[in-house]
């Protein structure tokens, strides 16, 4: 049993490895989606410190994960890729977030409070092969 253990942890441990080689070749990007129509109405810094609010938030959840420690690592610090997103407005936005669950996806899905209405949304990071076909919809943030 002791040796099935070690064999599992020695195979987790080099699939964690892979994992992190492969991101060195795959860019670890995290995904933020706003909302065109709070862009539209509300001041400007408001709708980024959402963004950020759900950034900070995924990371946060996702710390001890091996992406989330690749993309935050010193060496990394300096060149960190998110790219962002928008959809038109509530439904899409819920919708998206339904989509990235079902899918396994990890993300926050940001309700603003005491409002209780989803504002935006950050996925953890990801090797971008693995997650920019659940985006490829959407327009780029401009």
């Amino acid at each position: 049993m002791e040796s099935s253990s070690a064999a599992n942890a020695a195979e987790e441990s080099t699939n964690s490895h892979q994992d992190l080689e492969s991101s060195a070749t795959d860019t670890v990007v995290q995904y933020v989606v706003l909302r065109r129509d709070l862009i539209n109405t509300w001041p400007l810094g408001s709708v980024v410190t959402q963004g950020c609010h759900a950034s900070v938030a995924a990371i946060w959840s996702h710390k001890d994960d091996a992406h989330t420690l690749f993309y935050c690592s010193p060496s990394n610090l300096d060149s960190m890729h998110k790219v962002t997103l928008e959809v038109k407005g509530e439904a899409q936005i819920l919708n998206l977030s339904e989509k990235l669950k079902t899918a396994g996806i990890a993300h926050k899905l940001w309700i603003e409070q005491p409002e209780n209405f989803p504002t935006c949304l950050a996925t953890k990071p990801y090797p971008k092969s693995f997650v920019s076909s659940y985006f490829k919809k959407l327009k780029l943030c401009k």
